[in-house]
């Protein structure tokens, strides 16, 4: 990986100032707090909706941005320092970034949902500063080797891959099962991905935007639906017809957070089926609660991943039951970060990474194999 002689000194960061007001600012560059630290030279970091949305709306939820904060949570990069106390990491080695540090003693963390630990700090989420920039700190437990097949601009798709696979795993026995997923961003495709890999024998992907149901189909959707102005209940009986589900669907995920895809995939699941709620929207939504009810349905929400959900990612793509082809299909320079961020509200492609201060793209998008 090429390095400029000021990347090595120079801690540049993208920052978002209250206000939705973007700086390029210099920081100082982190050091190891602990022995069990590592320094990585961020190299790509892909955008998630939820920087869009701190940019545009200044929060979500509890989490306001009041101070400047730098955002950017899916990154990968190199290894440029280590502590004493790290195994099985070397500098140089290409990483995927685990970007929550959680406090690890807490009920929940010593319960195995370290992902509900109340003093979590996650990247990009106030007041924690996220991986826009040069250099980033992490334990090294939070830090993931990537493939050999898998390049470093690919490898930003971990993070949202282990939301995928953290849903997945939510929703419980998939194999030969009947699964109905809303939304094909890239969250939404990837748990497409994920629900073929764990077996799934139908997986319906459902949008609105032909393009995004034709890209699909490349990532194992068996059958896609058009959503219609139509109501919840004439969409969940069309959708389940496209695929001869008569019954309804075993498992429904959602990736929109949009009321009538939860309606509608309320509507369309058979009798004690599942329903996983992965992606936000408004906070307070209209939900048929009589059908939950008679249907006797397990209706769960799924928070960020937790124990195993990166590891388990990573396997996927080693072992090549999943492939990450063409789901980037916009780049820009650290430079035009703005731009990125321009693109995804947009609604500009599928996904759109940014590349870190110095970094030689063609390098980035290379594997080693």
């Amino acid at each position: 990986m090429t390095v400029t002689k000021a990347a090595k000194t120079v801690n540049q960061a993208f920052v978002l100032h209250p206000g939705g007001k973007f700086a390029f600012e210099e920081r100082h560059k982190p050091t190891l707090q602990s022995d069990r630290d590592v320094i990585v030279r961020v190299i790509a970091t892909g955008l998630c909706g939820s920087d869009v949305h701190y940019w545009q709306h200044g929060r979500i939820g509890p989490y306001v941005v009041e101070a400047p904060i730098t955002l950017g949570h899916e990154s990968t990069g190199v290894v440029v320092e280590s502590g004493s106390d790290v195994q099985g990491l070397a500098v140089g080695d290409r990483v995927a970034l685990e970007p929550g540090i959680a406090c690890n003693s807490c009920n929940h963390c010593r319960g195995g949902r370290y992902n509900l630990c109340q003093t979590m700090r996650f990247a990009a989420t106030p007041p924690y500063d996220g991986t826009l920039a040069t250099y980033y700190r992490v334990p090294a437990e939070c830090c993931f080797k990537l493939p050999s097949h898998i390049s470093l601009r690919d490898g930003t798709l971990i993070e949202p891959l282990s939301v995928a696979v953290h849903s997945c795993r939510l929703a419980g026995d998939m194999q030969e099962k009947s699964v109905v997923i809303f939304g094909a961003g890239p969250v939404g495709l990837l748990c497409c991905a994920v629900a073929r890999a764990f077996g799934a024998s139908t997986v319906v992907v459902v949008d609105v935007v032909p393009a995004r149901l034709a890209s699909a189909l490349k990532y194992g959707a068996t059958n896609t639906y058009q959503m219609s102005a139509e109501g919840a209940d004439r969409n969940a009986a069309d959708l389940l017809a496209t695929a001869s589900l008569d019954s309804g669907a075993h498992i429904a995920l959602d990736a929109t957070g949009a009321e009538p895809c939860l309606n509608c995939g309320i509507a369309a699941l058979a009798k004690g089926g599942t329903f996983v709620q992965v992606g936000l929207g408004k906070p307070n939504l209209s939900l048929p609660v009589s059908q939950i009810c008679d249907k006797e349905l397990v209706f769960k929400g799924s928070f960020r991943y937790g124990p195993g959900d990166f590891k388990l990612a990573v396997g996927l793509l080693d072992s090549r039951r999943i492939r990450l082809d063409d789901l980037v299909t916009h780049e820009f320079p650290f430079s035009q970060a703005e731009r990125a961020f321009e693109n995804v509200a947009g609604r500009g492609g599928i996904k759109s990474v940014i590349y870190g201060p110095d970094v030689n793209e063609e390098e980035a998008k290379a594997s080693l194999v």
